[in-house]
């Protein structure tokens, strides 16, 4: 594992997070950087994710999912779904103190890493893990659903909506596979561009029926 790409990573923090709209304290960086370092460690064995650049990881991953912070009031309980490598929740848990997270991940070897995340980050105690699929737990007492994993059980994107807490909002990302699977379930929902991109969005779908 080499240093220069948490350096990198940090570089691409720093340099890229306005376009984000993100603001990220020394402190807020570092916990990042962190996390990606404990990551890089435990890729090679698990896959977590596809191999990518130290300043792709920073965006695509970390300040994408960071694009959901502005979105959650104090004290807001979500329950990520397909957590894998812990996006897009590990990143929302550094930066946002006040929260608290569910993380459904199916994969045990996945969930051991997950484990040791929140450890390192010093979230352990704000968050769950369940090692099951959705659709075999019950739902978490929350007010949001989150999943960028849905390109791995995107014919499963109906079963989710209809699975998540009655009120709550669904957050997820995709592109426009993604868009065509919602608009064909009938429940109405919003999109937004994520910076830097011209195909990946954040959609936002309200779970009222």
């Amino acid at each position: 594992m080499s240093q220069s790409q948490v350096k990198l990573f940090r570089q691409a923090l720093h340099k890229k997070m306005g376009t984000y709209d993100s603001e990220l304290s020394g402190e807020g960086q570092t916990a990042l950087a962190t996390y990606y370092e404990l990551l890089l460690r435990w890729n090679e064995r698990l896959h977590l994710v596809a191999p990518c650049s130290a300043e792709e990881f920073a965006t695509r991953h970390v300040l994408e999912s960071l694009t959901l912070t502005a979105r959650f009031p104090p004290g807001a309980k979500i329950v990520d779904i397909g957590s894998g490598a812990g996006l897009p929740i590990i990143p929302c848990l550094i930066v946002r103190p006040d929260i608290n997270a569910t993380l459904i991940e199916s994969s045990q070897k996945k969930s051991v890493f997950l484990r040791e995340a929140l450890k390192v980050i010093g979230a352990l105690k704000r968050a769950n893990i369940v090692t099951k699929p959705f659709e075999q737990s019950t739902p978490p007492d929350a007010q949001f659903v989150t999943c960028r994993a849905l390109d791995d059980f995107g014919s499963k994107v109906r079963l989710l909506i209809q699975w998540a807490p009655l009120n709550s909002t669904l957050f997820l990302f995709g592109g426009s596979n993604l868009r065509q699977r919602l608009s064909e379930t009938n429940y109405a929902f919003n999109e937004w561009l994520l910076p830097g991109s011209d195909q990946r969005f954040l959609f936002e779908v309200k779970r009222v029926m």
